[in-house]
């Protein structure tokens, strides 16, 4: 299902064949949390930003409309009408963050709705289910994520239960894919490796999930308080364990930068709800770094938010008219620049790939890795 097309050192060119649609790696999914990208985009608007692949949740998923009615309506591809590829998380990294709402066991964990505080437990075959009902392309495994920075002995248990949960998930996986009634028998299971920044229990865990031959490996339990520097030296810790003829995503993360240093590290697939979220609130990336439209500065501008970009705001309309629409508390406003950052980030791995491919990584590194991160 994964091809490795080129390498360059540790970076990777390759391609991910999925029921939907291939997928060009690297490439950054864009977060749909709820089967809607938050800025008021539709699934027609990922197509024109260029969207390869949609990320969405299976915790809010099944907490709101509920996964069974999203299988009566045919799948979450149906539902949303995106024909392209999805991930869904698997409600883990949410659960993480209900920390004073939930209880973790050995079966599972139990936890209150943030919306109605009603009595929910999932564990993995409870997230294979839900994941099976919404019919993504690929179901992520259930884990723990574990807070950082966190002892050392519960770290060590956490791994070695969220390792237990995956061989649980792989079987519920398989068991599901074969009923008649299944809305994608061909997803399949990532892994994701767990250990907080101990490189050594990293490194142990991801010998353990590499044995059980998945899909694919995620990277889990990273931006969540550590610094840049320690998640780079996670990655490269951890990278040399990881199968090199499947494809490895980095969850949760991050800037232009991060993506530019953990490609150079090994890796394929990222998400981040970064770009939407910043859009939201003004900030928003271009060639040369961050600017904040809502700068007095922006108010009588007449060049577009960014003069490389080819996104469709970009070639229409001006920063002085997009400030105004944030001044003016315009919905609009938040719609186009979820757009365009959705679009930069998009045409940012094709230049990731598009260098990849030419040989010449490593100078399109030195020029962009702290640039694009760098604010205006």
């Amino acid at each position: 299902m994964f091809t490795l097309i080129k390498n360059e050192n540790k970076a990777r060119l390759g391609c991910f064949e999925t029921p939907h649609g291939t997928v060009q790696t690297p490439v950054f999914m864009n977060v749909g949390t709820q089967g809607a990208i938050k800025g008021a985009l539709s699934a027609a608007d990922l197509e024109t930003v260029n969207c390869q692949i949609e990320l969405s949740n299976t915790y809010h998923l099944h907490v709101r409309p509920g996964d069974e009615l999203i299988k009566k309506m045919g799948g979450l591809h149906r539902f949303m009408t995106w024909e392209h590829p999805i991930l869904t998380d698997s409600g883990g990294f949410q659960i993480f963050s209900l920390a004073g709402l939930r209880k973790i066991k050995e079966e599972g964990v139990s936890f209150n709705s943030h919306i109605d505080g009603r009595h929910i437990f999932m564990g993995p075959e409870e997230s294979m289910k839900i994941q099976s009902n919404l019919g993504s392309d690929i179901a992520m495994a259930f884990d723990e994520c574990v807070k950082i920075p966190s002892p050392r002995e519960y770290v060590e248990k956490s791994a070695d239960r969220t390792y237990r949960w995956l061989k649980r998930c792989d079987a519920a996986l398989k068991d599901l894919n074969s009923r008649e009634d299944t809305v994608n028998p061909g997803q399949v299971l990532f892994g994701i490796n767990q250990g907080a920044v101990f490189h050594d229990i990293r490194i142990e865990h991801m010998k353990k999930i590499a044995e059980l031959d998945l899909a694919g490996y995620a990277i889990g339990g990273l931006a969540v308080g550590e610094t840049h520097q320690e998640m780079y030296e996670t990655i490269e810790a951890v990278e040399e364990y990881m199968p090199k003829d499947k494809p490895r995503y980095l969850m949760g993360v991050g800037t232009p930068g991060n993506i530019i240093e953990s490609v150079y590290r090994g890796v394929d697939f990222f998400d981040c709800v970064m770009p939407a979220r910043n859009g939201r609130h003004g900030h928003l990336f271009t060639w040369n770094g961050i600017i904040n439209i809502k700068n007095e500065k922006y108010s009588d501008d007449s060049a577009p938010i960014d003069e490389q970009c080819e996104c469709p705001v970009c070639r229409r309309y001006s920063r002085a008219y997009i400030r105004h629409l944030f001044k003016a508390e315009e919905m609009l406003a938040m719609r186009f620049s979820v757009m365009h950052n959705l679009f930069f980030y998009n045409e940012l791995m094709r230049r990731i790939r598009e260098n990849l491919m030419n040989g010449t990584y490593g100078s399109f590194r030195d020029k962009y890795s702290l640039l694009l991160d760098k604010r205006i």
